[in-house]
């Protein structure tokens, strides 16, 4: 199906049931109810979901199939969002030409950076890349103001010309990007029983770049060329020694990986038209390796998975306070209800990092894999049972 083998094909249908039904699964508890805390669907975080899900795959075909590790990838993220800004002020507020150049744009910036971070590999191009990124969040933040509105960020105005587009709506609003005349904050709310599930069309235009992402994702690392680049990962001098230059294809991996970050940021753009210089900062970078380690490097759907995990402790864990920590033990005992809140707060709220930390530590020691190798070894648990189970109901009882 699709050019893919049978496992393949069964990890793409498995990301597609996910998305498509994410408004579903990620509102397990009923509104009202004392775990709603807990549900995720709501438009503005599924769409951070899928966004830096695409993010993550493209981080991982570099670092996940070369092993060049890359400190700067959020300065991509940062050109794609100017990218597309400018589109919609200069152009219209169609998504789809704001996208194209985002794409364009960090891929163009990808091709210099990595031509030059290139001739370095380790720790020494790891360090390059950081230095880069900061330059261009330096140049953002300050020199380039005109360009990059500075510290406020590139925003739009009624005075934007907008060639293809009307300059501000018929109530003298600025427009909201549309996909022909789909607005993408538009949402139509389901409600069942307590349940409230809300479907955005953001979140599902997002959802399905996703999926085309993670389809080419596949064909990238089934494919010579992704072959190529785990020789290069496996042992860069050997691949040398047999008269193959790999900097052509570690440099292709680099700017193909540059351009799904320019996607996330012109994603990022379409959903809420703002590009400020902070999308380009270490702390960016650093989320992506951590989303990409945690879920599994190398996997095909451990960044998803890694990605999906530390936005939902970001946004969920983040907005736990004492009160509702009260709520949850308000059935001990007054003494022992503090002292158990006590105990946990620091794990909830602004501490979130901490939880996320420890997690971070656990996975990384118990699970080198990632999530992707616990979800292995919990099916083989489960096949391992059965097998006993058959294994049992064929012996014959004794007499």
């Amino acid at each position: 199906m699709l050019g893919l083998n049978k496992k393949d094909t069964s990890l793409l249908l498995i990301v597609v049931v996910l998305t498509l039904f994410a408004p579903f699964i990620l509102n397990p508890f009923p509104e009202g109810s004392a775990m709603a805390q807990f549900n995720a669907g709501y438009p503005d975080l599924m769409q951070r979901f899928v966004i830096f899900g695409i993010f993550a795959i493209g981080f991982n075909i570099l670092f996940g199939l070369t092993g060049y590790l890359s400190f700067g990838h959020a300065a991509f993220l940062g050109i794609g969002s100017y990218g597309a800004v400018w589109m919609f002020k200069i152009l219209g507020m169609n998504v789809l030409p704001a996208i194209v150049l985002a794409v364009i744009v960090a891929g163009l910036f990808a091709v210099v950076i990595g031509y030059v971070s290139l001739r370095r590999s380790g720790i020494y191009f790891s360090i390059l890349t950081l230095a880069f990124a900061q330059m261009m969040f330096a140049l953002a933040y300050s020199v380039l103001t005109p360009i990059t509105g500075g510290e406020t960020g590139l925003q739009l105005t009624l005075n934007d010309p907008r060639i293809l587009g009307a300059s501000q709506t018929a109530g003298g609003n600025i427009p909201v990007p549309s996909l022909f005349g789909m607005e993408m904050r538009s949402s139509t709310d389901l409600e069942i029983a307590g349940w409230v599930f809300t479907f955005n069309v953001g979140y599902y235009f997002s959802a399905l770049i996703m999926i085309l992402a993670f389809y080419l994702s596949i064909r990238i690392f089934r494919s010579p060329f992704g072959m190529m680049l785990r020789a290069i990962k496996s042992n860069q001098n050997r691949l040398s020694y047999t008269g193959l230059n790999p900097r052509p294809y570690t440099l292709a991996a680099f700017v193909i990986s540059g351009m799904y970050a320019g996607l996330a940021g012109g994603l990022m753009a379409s959903m809420d038209p703002l590009a400020g210089a902070e999308r380009m900062q270490w702390t960016a970078s650093g989320e992506v390796v951590l989303m990409t380690i945690l879920g599994g490097t190398g996997t095909l759907i451990g960044p998803v998975l890694g990605a999906g995990f530390i936005k939902y402790f970001e946004n969920i864990f983040s907005k736990i306070n004492d009160n509702i920590l009260h709520q949850w033990f308000a059935f001990l005992p007054d003494g022992l209800e503090d002292f158990v809140v006590f105990i946990i707060h620091p794990f909830i709220g602004k501490g979130w990092h901490l939880t996320l930390g420890i997690l971070f530590m656990l996975v990384v020691i118990f699970l080198p894999g990632g999530l992707v190798e616990g979800g292995q070894r919990i099916r083989k648990a489960i096949k391992g049972k059965k097998a006993d189970d058959t294994e049992t109901a064929k012996t014959e009882p004794a007499e």
